[in-house]
């Protein structure tokens, strides 16, 4: 029983002391390799991936030519940049949405990026 209760409390003093973003990303990480999602660091440009998070921005470039929406999915590892082209606007796309994404992973300017990926939204944060 005392074993316990000083687990308990090591948990605690670290979820008071430690960075609320750090604690946020191990946990956001650890849910996403329950679901059997690829993680974002574990993943190489070429490849098609399914991965799971949590979209941190979502902005929209609303130019006539190029209209596209870009949203930054994270995974608790690695932040994954998703293009999707010739849209002003997507319903449902919004910051703190967590998604399941498809797609070929892609290398733009050294970042990971999909674009025009498969998603499908699986709720809040």
């Amino acid at each position: 029983m005392a074993l316990a209760a000083n687990g308990y409390i090591r948990r605690l003093t670290r979820r008071l002391t430690e960075d609320i973003d750090q604690l946020d990303a191990e946990e956001l990480a650890q849910s996403v390799e329950a679901t059997g999602a690829q993680r974002a660091c574990d993943c190489r440009h070429g490849e098609e991936v399914t991965m799971r998070g949590r979209l941190r921005s979502v902005e929209s470039c609303a130019q006539s030519a190029n209209a596209t929406v870009r949203a930054e999915l994270f995974d608790g590892t690695d932040p994954v940049t998703l293009v999707w082209i010739g849209r002003r606007r997507i319903p449902g796309i919004e910051t703190g949405k967590q998604l399941l994404v498809r797609g070929r992973l892609g290398d733009r300017d050294g970042q990971k990026v999909i674009y025009n990926p498969y998603y499908e939204l699986l709720g809040d944060s």
